[in-house]
């Protein structure tokens, strides 16, 4: 029993020993990495270093110097534990280190591409057409000075839509019904250059309440529809159809180009198709699809995106990782 119990006390400090010498070797180097990695200081860094593997085996030895003379604790625990122990543990602390720089470098590294993707959505969505809103108001003006009857109806519309896209359009996502109001309110406000039935049919069909969409992504479609049409438009002569079906949306704008051609992409100055590309593709990556047709004298952009009723934390990190 005697033996045993010696036995037992001696692997107890044997661990204990072992246990410090490796905290020692671990930390010691890890705050030592903490301040010279990554700068030109290696001279400081490996006499330093060199200071901690000599004495790291000191801890594992005090447990045992009773017991041993001093050349056997030299001999037998120090050169052991400096050739084993010590290189493992600078090792396992320098990869700690790098492991750790690896995963601080990569949050901010998304931080920061998050932060570009939410500054390009913002200038992208704050590209409004301020001819427009410069028309609106002449036209408004002249209504006013003509005492017009639609003059209040007027500028409750353009109240209604700046108040949209100053406040409302802030949040990553809005409910559909939301989006075609404001449509409509922009619809309302064109439809004052024009003395005829209104010029725009928009058709609407299935269960929109539930579905919400990124803001002001449809506006700039309806604005190359009216650019590009003749001065004169037929009631109706614009065409929108607006369709759910189940997860995915499709919005459809039609316009009359008559012998104006001169529809592209690339458009100098031109912020309308481009915006939207640029926006559906850091906003739906690989969830929509833009389709661009002329047909005689027929311009039409069909717009369909997938997974509409998907929250707006999903769509931001939809924004963060592709």
């Amino acid at each position: 029993m005697l033996q045993l119990s010696q036995d037992n006390e001696h692997w107890r400090t044997l661990t204990l020993g072992f246990v410090l010498t490796c905290l020692y070797v671990f930390y010691s180097h890890f705050i030592l990495l903490t301040r010279y990695l990554g700068k030109n200081q290696k001279k400081a860094y490996f006499s330093r270093l060199a200071v901690i593997m000599l004495t790291g085996p000191f801890p594992f030895m005090v447990f045992h110097y009773r017991k041993m003379t001093i050349w056997d604790v030299f001999s037998e625990h120090y050169i052991i534990t400096f050739f084993t122990c010590v290189p493992i543990f600078v090792f396992l602390s320098w990869l700690a280190r790098v492991t750790e720089n690896l995963v601080i470098n990569t949050i901010k590294k998304e931080q920061l591409e998050k932060q570009a993707v939410e500054a390009e959505l913002y200038y992208l969505k704050s590209q409004i057409n301020p001819h427009f809103l410069f028309n609106t108001l002449n036209n408004i003006h002249t209504l006013v000075y003509k005492q017009a009857p639609a003059a209040p109806e007027a500028v409750m519309r353009l109240s209604s839509l700046m108040r949209y896209m100053i406040y409302e359009s802030n949040a990553p996502t809005v409910p559909l019904s939301r989006e075609l109001d404001y449509l409509n309110d922009y619809v309302g406000l064109q439809q004052l250059r024009y003395k005829n039935s209104p010029v725009v049919d928009m058709q609407v069909e299935g269960e929109i309440e539930a579905c919400h969409i990124a803001p002001l992504l449809f506006i700039h479609l309806l604005e190359n529809a009216y650019k590009h049409s003749p001065a004169r438009l037929e009631p109706g002569a614009i065409k929108i159809n607006v369709e759910v079906q189940e997860d995915s949306l499709t919005f459809k704008v039609q316009n009359p180009i008559g012998n104006n051609r001169a529809i592209g992409l690339e458009e100098p100055g031109g912020i309308g198709l481009p915006n939207v590309q640029k926006r559906l593709a850091l906003l739906y990556p690989g969830k929509h699809h833009l389709e661009i047709d002329t047909q005689g004298t027929t311009f039409s952009v069909v717009l369909k995106i997938d997974g509409i009723h998907s929250p707006a934390h999903e769509r931001k990190a939809d924004v963060l990782y592709h």
